[in-house]
């Protein structure tokens, strides 16, 4: 079976926000109950709340499933299929 960590389709599902899931997750940085830290294809990805807990972690299917109360999702670093800063953008 071929792996695929460059250009894997990545998603976020969320539910009430309480539950939810993301795919084309290749790490886990860090967790705790207010934080999670995922490295997927689009950049670093924060998820703030409280009692967050991860639910199912399968990172060869690029696949993470969490609960918790998520008051925040917040991308960090570079977007490969968006270059340039978004005033950037809108100044061309």
């Amino acid at each position: 079976m071929e792996e695929k960590k460059n250009g894997t389709p990545h998603s976020i599902a969320w539910r009430d926000r309480t539950e939810g899931s993301v795919t084309g997750v290749t790490d886990v940085l860090s967790f705790d109950e207010n934080t999670i830290v995922l490295q997927t294809g689009q950049g670093m990805l924060t998820v703030k709340g409280k009692d967050l807990h991860i639910g199912r972690l399968e990172l060869s299917q690029g696949e993470v499933k969490m609960r918790g109360c998520v008051d925040s999702i917040v991308y960090s670093g570079s977007n490969p299929a968006k270059k340039g800063s978004l005033i950037r953008r809108m100044l061309r």
